[in-house]
C-alpha cells in the first residue's frame, strides 16, 4: 500500500492535485474535507476531536482493504509538535501493512491563494469555505 500525504497553506490546491493524481493511478483520494464538512453539517461548528475519530476510521478500514493506495491532504503546521504527532499516529495505522509514504509539499503566493480561494471545485468541494467576503 502506499499513501501520500499532500500538504500545503489553505488553497494552496491540494484537493485538486489530489484529484488530477487520482485521474492518472490507482489512488484513492481523501481529502481533509471530506470529515470536516459532516462534522460541521451535523454539530453546527468544528470539531477536531471528531474529525480525527472519523478519519481514523477511514484510515483503519482503508489499511486493511485491497486498495492500491491513499491520497490524504492535510495543513500541516511545521512549527506544531501535534501535528508532526498526528501524521505519525496516521502512519502507525498504516505501517503494519508495509505501507510507502511519500509527501508532496504545494506552495503558492499568496494573491495566488486568495484566487485559488473563490474556484468552484474548492467551494463545490467546501461549504465551509463558501463564505468568502473579506471582513474587516
Amino acid at each position: 500500500m502506499k499513501v501520500v500525504f499532500i500538504i500545503g497553506n489553505a488553497s494552496v490546491g491540494k484537493m485538486t492535485v489530489g484529484q488530477e493524481l487520482m485521474k492518472i493511478s490507482d489512488l484513492r483520494l481523501f481529502h481533509n474535507h471530506m470529515t470536516i464538512e459532516p462534522v460541521i453539517e451535523i454539530f453546527g461548528s468544528y470539531n477536531g476531536r471528531i474529525t480525527s475519530r472519523l478519519r481514523d476510521v477511514v484510515f483503519e478500514e482503508f489499511a486493511a482493504s485491497n486498495n492500491y493506495g491513499l491520497i490524504f491532504t492535510y495543513m500541516w503546521a511545521f512549527d506544531q509538535k501535534s501535528d508532526w504527532d498526528y501524521i505519525e499516529h496516521v502512519k502507525d495505522i498504516f505501517r503494519p501493512f508495509k505501507t510507502e509514504f511519500y509527501y508532496v509539499e504545494l506552495v503558492a503566493s499568496r494573491e495566488v491563494r486568495l484566487e485559488r480561494n473563490t474556484t468552484e471545485n474548492r467551494l463545490h468541494n467546501k461549504a465551509s469555505k463558501r463564505d468568502i467576503l473579506i471582513k474587516d
